[in-house]
């Protein structure tokens, strides 16, 4: 009898794993390598092709897309993207098979708006949001700083898969991909069929040009080694660049509200990235005073408290520069946070964080479908008691992606 028990709970526990690996847990979906892209200098840093992760839509999805853009920092320098292109931020040969959770799952409890699209990740391996574009190879480096190349050739290739007989179409990322989808999504909507719906999504994208605490211009000047390093001018909407030098562009606060295209802002207003890296980079504390609060908000002091509200204030000031646009989309939580859309988790099951009675993948689907406006704005830290907020383990190499 012990056996057969055992047997019986053996098979329930392989269920109930199978069950979270198909649903919450996600598709495993294969990775597809665009060889024919690198006739057009399409390529990663390391000069490999670029690469994604399709699922395709079935019954009424069959004729929508998602596109999601994969996100992971930038590299601004020629000695930092070395360090980049040995791994798969940099190299399409460092690359496996995903599974695809949040705004990616294929289920309609976790997913409702999208889970029978035809669902695509970009994979992000040229470390500018796909806006470099250097003819020139330096033979000592070999580095290639291609990513609008990639934008481009990905965009066309899933057009000629089928996107082109869409009848609905979202650009959406995280991080740096979500600025990505604010800096292409006008570019993007040209590609496609104009009677389709055509939108787009930055979760986690919103990166504002504030001092640190030091009063440092550090990630002004960050942005401009970036566009520097790989010339990212050209690729830049000429909304904002025909006005500001090309590192303001790189800023949302500049280029949003020059964009024509329905756009949806996801954001926490205290980005946890953007307090490690914005507001606190680890330059700014050396004596590591912030080093607790960095990683866990609960662990702040009432001081820092009070500057990371300041930092909220700027945050609010930088969407209000948008001004109001009854086509876009705004979610803006209290949450230590950073991209709320690729996690189940966060993005749409039991205890995600909710904002007005909806969870964000309800306010988004909203959104989308034109059902209703959404545009909310959640009270000071720490008002939403369904905030995931996250712990933040620092690390060498992740600070070397990040920063």
């Amino acid at each position: 009898m012990s056996g057969s028990g055992g047997s019986v709970t053996g098979v329930l526990i392989c269920c109930v794993l199978a069950l979270m690996s198909s649903t919450a847990g996600g598709l495993i979906v294969n990775l597809t390598v665009l060889e024919s892209a690198t006739a057009s200098g399409a390529v990663c840093l390391d000069g490999s092709p670029p690469a994604y992760h399709f699922a395709p839509g079935w019954g009424p999805g069959k004729n929508s897309w998602l596109v999601h853009m994969e996100g992971g920092g930038w590299c601004h320098s020629v000695e930092n993207c070395l360090f980049r292109k040995r791994g798969k931020l940099g190299s399409s040969k460092a690359m496996g098979s995903i599974a695809f959770t949040g705004i990616l799952n294929d289920h309609k409890r976790f997913n409702p708006g999208f889970y029978n699209w035809n669902k695509v990740k970009v994979r992000y391996c040229d470390g500018s949001s796909f806006t470099g574009d250097v003819e020139s190879v330096d033979p000592v480096t070999d580095l290639h700083f291609r990513g609008a190349r990639i934008f481009e050739a990905v965009t066309k290739h899933l057009l000629a898969r089928g996107m082109k007989r869409a009848k609905n179409v979202l650009l959406s990322g995280c991080s740096a991909g979500g600025l990505t989808a604010i800096l292409h999504c006008d570019r993007f909507r040209s590609l496609l069929p104009s009677r389709a719906r055509v939108k787009c999504l930055s979760d986690g994208g919103f990166f504002i040009n504030a001092n640190d605490v030091t009063g440092a211009q550090h990630i002004g000047s960050y942005f401009d080694s970036i566009t520097k390093t790989h010339g990212s001018l050209g690729a830049l909407p000429t909304a904002c660049t025909s006005k500001r030098r090309s590192r303001m562009c790189f800023f949302p606060q500049y280029v949003a509200q020059g964009i024509n295209t329905p756009l949806f802002i996801l954001n926490a207003a205290y980005d946890s990235w953007q307090i490690r890296n914005v507001m606190v980079p680890p330059g700014a504390d050396p004596a590591g005073a912030w080093r607790q609060c960095r990683a866990d908000i609960s662990q702040c002091t009432p001081g820092q408290i009070q500057a990371m509200q300041g930092f909220r204030v700027q945050f609010l000031r930088a969407l209000g520069r948008l001004g109001r646009n009854p086509s876009r989309g705004l979610l803006v939580n209290s949450c230590f946070a950073h991209c709320q859309s690729e996690l189940t988790a966060t993005w749409q099951f039991p205890g995600s964080p909710t904002m007005g009675n909806r969870t964000i993948a309800e306010g988004v689907s909203i959104w989308f479908y034109d059902r209703s406006s959404v545009e909310r704005i959640d009270g000071p830290y720490p008002r939403d008691a369904s905030c995931h907020n996250n712990i933040y383990i620092p690390s060498e190499s992740l600070e070397e992606v990040a920063l």
